[in-house]
């Protein structure tokens, strides 16, 4: 049978997370009209993909001659979508499909 400290850290961890998971709800009257809620909405989408493409980008290993292609193909792909079509979506779909196609299929 588990130790009683099994469970104390059990009930302190289904804690945290109910508690984590109920405060947005809890506080959504008030945050409603918060300036800082929505200026946070409106740039989180683009630092989460400056984020990501940051850390792509920075495990391209630029000793080896054909490495390297792919990624920056894809980035490529995924601006020149964006420039064009003003869609997100469209954009992370086609620059990743390229990188995945070119370093799958043409690249390995």
């Amino acid at each position: 049978m588990p130790e009683a400290s099994w469970f104390v850290a059990l009930g302190v961890a289904v804690a945290i997370t109910v508690t984590l998971r109920a405060v947005p709800f809890a506080l959504r009257a008030r945050m409603r009209d918060s300036e800082l809620l929505a200026d946070v909405g409106r740039w989180m989408p683009l630092g989460a993909l400056a984020i990501l493409a940051v850390y792509c980008l920075a495990t391209i290993d630029v000793s080896a001659p054909d490495r390297g292609v792919p990624q920056l193909v894809g980035v490529a792909v995924t601006v020149g979508l964006h420039l064009w079509r003003h869609n997100a979506v469209l954009s992370l779909v086609g620059g990743t499909l390229a990188c995945v196609i070119l370093s799958t299929w043409i690249l390995p």
